[in-house]
């Protein structure tokens, strides 16, 4: 595997900033304590997105992603996106724009990665749960399936609770907080929107440990989108918000991926 930090220009930004992105190695390659997969001309590709507090490095900081895909000839970018909530924010940048339009084109410019919609996937914890989410279901022609591990995806009730101490920041990413429900930030417009359309659907998986703070945020999503009937694998078990747990989950996002190569599932976290 190759691990690249990427430093870059973003003109939708309009400044410098940053992606780690790993690579698949040709199989047969004889690295020590390291499975390869079959090469391929385009790789396959994750987009692995942070949370509220982390950056683009913190899933290879925290987890062993880079091992965990190696077998798989799986590419994964993981982008910058500090607390923009993967939005085109009121009062900043357009952050939405960046991950959804820029990024990937300029990724697959820089790297070897497919542009296939049944070779592009997305995942994300908690904020980027939220975001992986959004991508899926704003651009379902282009997300083959997307997985949010204790997303914060249920972000209209966050705002609507008076004593949420980040409304203040929450405003300044989304504009008018009163405007939210039924926005193209909303989540739970979005599943209804895709619901309703004749085009394709993202299979999506969710995740979230039963002590975690958005425990119940992930079971009224859950129950919404199975009432719209969407293509939702859902699983639960102790844990809470923290890396252990996601480090564990996301070894089963990438087993339920549908992906050429799989790897046999890790063990239930129930």
């Amino acid at each position: 595997m190759a691990l690249i930090h990427c430093d870059f220009f973003s003109e939708v930004l309009g400044l410098s900033t940053s992606m780690c992105v790993v690579l698949p190695q040709a199989a047969g390659t004889g690295q020590i304590g390291l499975a390869s997969a079959p090469p391929a001309a385009r790789h396959p590709t994750l987009y692995l997105l942070h949370g509220l507090s982390d950056d683009h490095t913190i899933w290879q900081r925290r987890t062993s992603i880079e091992r965990y895909v190696a077998p798989l000839g799986l590419a994964v970018v993981m982008p910058a996106v500090h607390r923009s909530f993967y939005a085109d924010t009121a009062y900043g940048h357009r952050y939405w724009t960046f991950v959804s339009e820029e990024l990937p084109a300029l990724a697959r410019g820089f790297f070897p990665l497919s542009d296939r919609r049944d070779d592009t996937f997305v995942a994300g914890l908690s904020m980027g749960g939220y975001g992986a989410f959004k991508l899926a279901l704003r651009c379902p022609d282009r997300f083959a399936a997307a997985a949010s591990l204790s997303g914060a995806l249920d972000m209209a009730a966050h705002i609507a609770d008076p004593e949420n101490e980040m409304r203040p920041e929450l405003a300044h990413v989304f504009g008018d907080l009163a405007a939210f429900a039924g926005s193209e930030n909303d989540l739970v417009h979005l599943a209804r929107q895709v619901a309703r359309s004749k085009g394709l659907r993202p299979a999506l998986y969710q995740c979230c440990g039963t002590e975690d703070f958005l425990y119940q945020d992930n079971l009224r999503f859950r129950d919404h989108a199975r009432r719209l009937g969407l293509d939702l694998t859902y699983e639960e078990g102790p844990g809470e918000h923290e890396w252990g747990y996601w480090d564990r989950m996301i070894q089963r996002v990438l087993a339920w991926l549908p992906l050429p190569v799989r790897p046999p599932p890790p063990p239930s976290p129930a």
